[in-house]
């Protein structure tokens, strides 16, 4: 390996969503920095930043039929039973549910939680409240996608947060996913819940962290008494 990769490798790579918000801010950056450089360094700096937030990083995502793994980066706000929204015809029983809150220092690409065939996408537009209160999930600007795989239905939903302001989602209805898969991004803050069929064992705690596409959330084929979380 040349030292050229060695260094390529320590970075991760920037993701298309991400080049014309950078290139805004490096223009911004020349711009003040000729008014009065103090203003082009902290312009720089917003640019760097800019530029770790697009960052799309390569994942290993586990593998088995049951497995479900984070769809985002970022710390589990919520886990447990919770009626999804009706736009995204689940019913309005409650159903176990993660909930993933990211803040602007997280990686906000989002990954198919399962395998399957996406069979609804479904927006609806709202408020704009802080992603990590729990009505968010009813009242925010929000992108819902549903999942059919082999181990069931599930619905994955991207939620506005306070200074978020663009969903972007890159599946329609018909597109098939493997679990890990990118399906969409958030800019800049916000929350993905997973909708999970019934008989899902939840395996992480609130407060606790996820990585998208890699950290395991929920088993649909385990068999063990429910797991409970202490901080320490």
């Amino acid at each position: 390996m040349s030292v050229f990769d060695s260094i390529r490798r320590q970075f991760a790579p920037i993701h298309p969503e991400g080049y014309v918000f950078i290139a805004v801010f490096f223009v911004a950056t020349i711009a003040l920095d000729w008014l009065w450089s103090p203003l082009g360094w902290i312009a720089a700096v917003l640019t760097v930043w800019c530029a770790y937030f697009f960052r799309d990083p390569q994942r290993v995502t586990p593998w088995r039929e049951g497995l479900v793994v984070a769809p985002a980066d970022g710390v589990v706000s919520f886990a447990g039973p919770a009626a999804p929204p009706p736009e995204l015809g689940l019913g309005d029983r409650p159903l176990p549910r993660v909930s993933i809150f990211m803040s602007v220092f997280d990686c906000h690409v989002n990954r198919a939680p399962v395998a399957g065939r996406v069979t609804r996408v479904a927006y609806k537009p709202g408020l704009f409240l802080n992603a990590d209160l729990d009505k968010a999930s009813e009242d925010n600007e929000r992108n819902g996608v549903v999942i059919e795989g082999p181990s069931g239905t599930f619905g994955v939903v991207q939620i506005a947060g306070l200074i978020a302001r663009r969903i972007v989602c890159f599946v329609n209805e018909g597109t098939t996913l493997s679990a890990g898969d990118r399906f969409g991004l958030i800019r800049f803050g916000s929350r993905v819940d997973v909708y999970l069929p019934d008989g899902a064992q939840i395996l992480v705690g609130l407060n606790s962290r996820a990585i998208a596409g890699e950290t395991v959330i929920a088993d649909m084929k385990l068999v063990e008494p429910l797991r409970v979380f202490r901080q320490s």
